[in-house]
């Protein structure tokens, strides 16, 4: 026991000391390989990077997605690139979901809390933020109508997926609430998505 505790200490020494490098790098790698997405990206890229890094590109790209600035690649392609590229048994297609509905909350997150904390008329300003006012108005009735529900049932389906991030923050609701919702959607987007690209939907 003695010897293992003297094993540990010089890494816990290490990670005490540089942990927060350690994690600033991490994320400022995160943040290159999104603005690059970004500014030069397509979809060819997108699926190069994920053959190429592997998870940690999947993502990246899936905070993009998910803080609604995915312009280069459709979102539906992006799994099923992960799945075909990364994917050989069960449990590495359960990974691949389970990074892609990560990244999705990431960046869901950012913008509901941009939209919380920044305001609508600043947010329809934003050159980056693609959705017209009419729009938008359309979705803050949603959200007034039926509440928090419809932010996992909007996740789950393609052509409303991610609308109600923004309706969301401007209503204040809770992070803790968004958070486990905005997964929850994901997770059966990312998972149907999966499933299509293994040829299983049709056998359910």
């Amino acid at each position: 026991m003695a010897e293992a505790t003297a094993t540990s200490s010089p890494l816990r020494a290490f990670l005490r000391d540089y942990g927060v490098f350690l994690v600033v790098g991490v994320v400022l790698l995160a943040a290159g390989i999104a603005v690059g997405l970004f500014v030069f990206g397509d979809t060819e890229l997108a699926r190069s990077l994920i053959d190429r890094y592997g998870l940690y590109a999947l993502f990246c790209i899936l905070v993009l997605e998910g803080a609604m600035l995915l312009y280069f690649a459709p979102s539906e392609a992006l799994v099923p690139a992960g799945v075909a590229l990364l994917a050989e048994t069960t449990s590495e297609v359960a990974a691949v979901i389970l990074v892609a509905v990560a990244g999705a909350t990431v960046g869901q997150f950012l913008l509901f809390s941009f939209a919380k904390r920044a305001g609508r008329e600043y947010l329809l300003e934003r050159p980056w933020f693609r959705v017209d006012e009419s729009r938008l108005e359309r979705f803050d009735r949603w959200f007034d109508r039926w509440g928090p529900v419809v932010v996992p049932v909007s996740n789950a389906l393609l052509f409303t997926r991610g609308m109600l991030t923004v309706p969301a923050g401007f209503a204040e609701m809770r992070d803790w609430q968004f958070v486990v919702l905005s997964a929850f959607g994901s997770l059966v987007f990312q998972t149907w998505l999966a499933l299509a690209a293994l040829g299983l939907l049709g056998r359910l």
